[in-house]
């Protein structure tokens, strides 16, 4: 099926809302197509950090996040540049974003990119209806071109064939239609869903995808609606932080952005990881980066790594540290799990957080640094349960929500240890 006028082409998979069953398509349609031999990649709309890893694994390309709140257009362009045909995972409904405005919804990636969508529509409780939902959402905004539908989740034949007819007077092709499929579902935890690499099953679940893929949708007919995507153009990239960087990298600290790190190997920096949860010792180098990840699901663990902690400990004193997220809360005196066990943490920072009385924080950012590895002015993301049970100390950000709105300081810092619950995307 490889087709050399696809290279360099792209689409977007988006839906009607969230819960449509669009990240397990996705993955069903990149494997399939990986499988057959096709050019394929993938990326996703938004802050996303588990996502692209399955994509990976079920295309076998690297995943990139093409964040349009976040990213000026040229780092979008530049990041979705590429050969092969490029798949778009949508977050969200299709005109979903942040306050006021939808700012940053897949939509934006439609019109910055120019490419259509296709709309996968979860039709399991619904008939003659599909046809108005459709056709709205194809005719509301004449900037956002929708190509063509793929039905989810159908009953039954008579089902299939009702849909069907419904959405013959809209005109838009029907891509495919795929049945109830239970045993797709993915497993999840409070932030979404279980990361790849903890899927041992991972190789039989893409297979498994892609060949319902291959029953019940038209490959042929999704890859002719693809369209160029936008020359790159070279665009400004974010400077390293330090020239050795030591990053944690495992299940408890996995979420770093891609395009941050390439930005930093670019621009001459020296990369070396390390795995807290394997009791490795923290490497030598200017900056130690604790990422966010789920450092709560292992806290007891990540306690008792007695090198993990200690060279933790020792590196701050002769090299900058910087946690974000799961990694701020690592380097607090002590996290609570969601049991209602306190466990010492690194005890670099007077934060104490807790699992045991859940609340969502949930939101784009704008915060700023005056001093530190990422002093400047920064778009960043808040996405977390912990609640905070005390911090004291010299706040690390001055903080802003989507809307411009004046937050809270967010983090602290103290000698050369500093940290937040912001997730950094781009500077501003």
């Amino acid at each position: 099926m490889s087709d050399p006028a696809a290279h360099g082409r792209g689409l977007i998979l988006s839906a009607p809302a969230s819960g449509s069953g669009k990240t397990t398509l996705t993955l069903g349609l990149l494997h399939a197509l990986a499988r057959r031999g096709h050019p394929v990649r993938a990326a996703k709309s938004g802050p996303d950090y588990i996502d692209p890893r399955f994509h990976e694994a079920a295309c076998g390309a690297p995943c990139p996040n093409l964040d349009a709140w976040a990213m000026t257009p040229g780092r979008i362009a530049a990041l979705a540049a590429g050969p092969g045909t490029l798949l778009i995972e949508g977050a969200m409904g299709l005109f979903d974003g942040a306050p006021p405005d939808g700012g940053g919804a897949t939509a934006d990636l439609a019109r910055q990119l120019r490419l259509p969508v296709v709309l996968i529509v979860d039709a399991a409780a619904m008939a003659g209806s599909v046809a108005p939902l459709v056709q709205g959402f194809a005719r509301f905004d004449p900037d956002v071109t929708v190509a063509g539908v793929i039905l989810n989740r159908i009953g039954s034949a008579r089902h299939e064939a009702m849909l069907r007819a419904a959405l013959a007077p809209t005109g838009l092709p029907v891509l495919g239609a795929l049945p109830r499929s239970a045993g797709l579902a993915h497993p999840s935890r409070h932030l979404g869903l279980v990361q790849a690499a903890e899927r041992h099953d991972l190789a039989a679940y893409l297979a498994r995808a892609a060949d319902l893929i291959e029953a019940h949708v038209d490959l042929g007919a999704v890859l002719a609606l693809a369209r160029p995507l936008p020359a790159a153009r070279p665009g400004p990239r974010t400077q390293p932080p330090a020239q050795r960087i030591a990053i944690a990298q495992d299940p408890a600290f996995a979420f770093a952005y891609p395009h941050l790190l390439d930005d930093w190997r670019a621009g001459g920096a020296e990369i070396a990881t390390f795995s807290p949860l394997a009791d490795e010792a923290v490497p030598a180098a200017d900056l130690v980066i604790l990422p966010g990840g789920y450092p709560e699901l292992h806290a007891g663990r990540l306690s008792a790594n007695n090198i993990f902690m200690q060279t933790l400990r020792n590196a701050s004193e002769i090299s900058d540290i910087y946690g974000e997220c799961g990694g701020y809360m690592v380097l607090g005196d002590s996290l609570t799990d969601a049991d209602g066990t306190a466990h010492p943490m690194a005890g670099l920072l007077r934060l104490s957080t807790s699992f045991a009385a859940r609340k969502l924080h949930l939101g784009y950012r704008r915060v700023s640094a005056a001093g530190g590895p990422f002093a400047g002015d920064w778009a960043a993301h808040e996405f977390h349960y912990a609640t905070t049970l005390t911090e004291a100390g010299t706040p690390l950000f001055t903080a802003a929500d989507a809307t411009g709105a004046a937050l809270a300081p967010m983090g602290l810092r103290q000698a050369r240890v500093a940290g937040s619950f912001a997730h950094l995307i781009d500077r501003l």
